[in-house]
């Protein structure tokens, strides 16, 4: 794995209100994309892609039962994505597990036309991108 660059990300983790929820709407993608199971506690799971991880906690210290994406805080996750027939692949997969797809009436450019990418919602209101470049054909 060698030693990870000074400044890229070491993990990331996230609070959710209801542990078994979110394995269930996290697992599939994660390990689709390639992430491995990393750690597993009581309270939490992680999930390690190269140098970097994702925890997903349901922490006894939680104060609020809900995410507000749209409160100060984390907006969304990005995830590349080697192509575009992948992103449409993963945005099927993604609502056949109960995500929705947020913009449908731009999607999959509601980015801008420069990209293709899915933007989608789980029930616990965490939103992720999924963005593949466009090749110089298409854009």
């Amino acid at each position: 794995m060698g030693t990870p660059v000074s400044g890229a990300l070491h993990r990331v983790e996230i609070w959710v209100p209801d542990l078994t929820r979110a394995i269930n709407d996290w697992q599939w993608l994660l390990e689709d994309l390639g992430y491995t199971l990393h750690q597993t506690w009581e309270h939490g799971r992680s999930w390690r892609l190269g140098p970097t991880y994702l925890v997903f906690e349901q922490s006894p210290a939680l104060t609020h039962t809900r995410h507000d994406r749209l409160a100060p805080g984390l907006n969304h996750l990005a995830f590349h994505i080697d192509t575009p027939h992948h992103v449409d692949l993963l945005t099927n997969k993604a609502q056949d597990n109960g995500w929705t797809l947020l913009f449908p009436d731009r999607h999959p450019h509601a980015g801008g036309p420069q990209q293709h990418a899915a933007y989608l919602e789980n029930t616990d209101n965490f939103e992720i991108e999924l963005i593949a470049p466009l090749s110089t054909e298409t854009a």
